[in-house]
């Protein structure tokens, strides 16, 4: 759900007038990873107005006592502390250690005072978990690490997951999925606050695409993943959904399902949503469509025979969803696809100093966690 800039909406509360916008404070914390913590500290903390970047005034936090422990055993000192975040436009929290634990209640009051003061606050990766310990994202939509998406849904139910995007501006509350979406998300904010060609300037410094989109038609390919909630395997419904997957290529439906967990159609809903975050319907048609991405990738089949290898009753509804979930038809996907292949292939054959070959955004790999 990344919205553009000249249309996003705007932040409910007026911003307090000793806060400033281009004041961005990043809350660091023991134990998170230190990319994450490092994405906004090197977007918004190096000057680059000789690039035509404008420049931001960074405050670097200690969300709790210090030292603070990152990847690898080293300790980090922040310059400020907690208070320091009453003067910030725009909180940043990179990355929060814990997806069951909430953050110190000094650092949720923090976040509930700069978003009540009209600051705008942002959470990177696993640090919208912080968010949502705050309460500030109920009601609204996140995103977050797709790893990490079920569990967020699950410990914030009212909070509208949706790991397919790369980051999501709800105006005074944006997230983003993993490392290299929280990029995606810092270069959002600077084109937000000062137009793309500022934004474009940043980029080039940092050698990235200026804007990554989630559509087949620019190229850039949103990724679906099987993946479950770490914990499955203890409960009784992992049996059921290892049977699905390696059933996909049947139709069956929910039903089928409830019935070979022994259970009513309502309490399966209600269990499988409780240990995923997710509705067995939508599940089940990710899965699907995730198979039929797969095969399109590897596979001369047909959409017609795709559609039949992945449970999906007629091709018609095999193009309705995949449409919906990719944003491109399995036809223009498989296109899209080879292409970006054989132009890697290219690029790759040419021999050092042929000139600079970017590489292509869809050729990045899924962001760690």
């Amino acid at each position: 759900m990344s919205q553009d800039p000249t249309h996003g909406p705007e932040p409910a509360v007026k911003l307090a007038a000793r806060r400033r916008r281009e004041v961005v404070a990043v809350l660091l914390f023991s134990g998170s990873p230190m990319f994450e913590s490092s994405i906004p500290l090197s977007v918004f903390g190096v000057d680059r107005q000789d690039a035509g970047v404008p420049r931001y005034r960074l405050l670097a936090c200690a969300g709790e006592e210090g030292p603070l422990r990152t990847t690898g055993g080293l300790e980090l000192r922040a310059p400020y502390g907690l208070g320091a975040v009453a003067r910030a436009g725009t909180v940043i929290v990179p990355a929060w250690r814990s997806i069951t634990g909430p953050p110190p209640a000094a650092a949720l009051a923090a976040l509930r005072r700069a978003h009540s003061e009209g600051a705008r606050i942002v959470g990177l990766c696993t640090g919208a978990f912080a968010l949502g310990a705050a309460g500030l994202l109920d009601g609204r939509p996140a995103t977050t690490h797709w790893m990490y998406a079920p569990t967020l849904a699950k410990r914030y139910p009212s909070v509208h997951v949706d790991p397919r995007e790369l980051f999501v501006d709800d105006g005074d509350i944006l997230t983003s999925a993993g490392t290299a979406a929280g990029i995606d998300l810092c270069l959002h904010i600077v084109r937000q606050d000062h137009g793309p060609e500022a934004a474009a300037a940043l980029a080039r410094r940092l050698v990235l695409p200026p804007r990554r989109g989630n559509g087949v038609e620019t190229g850039q390919h949103r990724h679906l993943d099987r993946s479950l909630p770490e914990d499955i395997g203890a409960d009784p419904l992992a049996e059921v959904v290892a049977w699905a997957l390696e059933h996909l290529h049947e139709q069956f439906d929910v039903e089928t399902l409830a019935a070979r967990a022994y259970m009513s159609r309502r309490t399966f809903d209600r269990r499988f949503r409780a240990l995923t975050g997710s509705a067995p319907l939508q599940w089940l048609i990710t899965q699907r469509v995730l198979q039929a991405q797969r095969l399109l990738e590897v596979s001369d089949y047909s959409v017609d025979e795709v559609a039949g290898r992945c449970g999906f009753r007629s091709p018609v509804a095999l193009r309705g969803h995949f449409r919906r979930q990719l944003g491109a038809s399995p036809a223009a996907y498989r296109a899209a696809y080879r292409a970006r292949q054989q132009d890697s292939t290219a690029g790759r054959a040419k021999p050092v100093g042929d000139g600079f070959s970017p590489r292509l955004p869809g050729q990045r790999g899924r962001p760690a966690p």
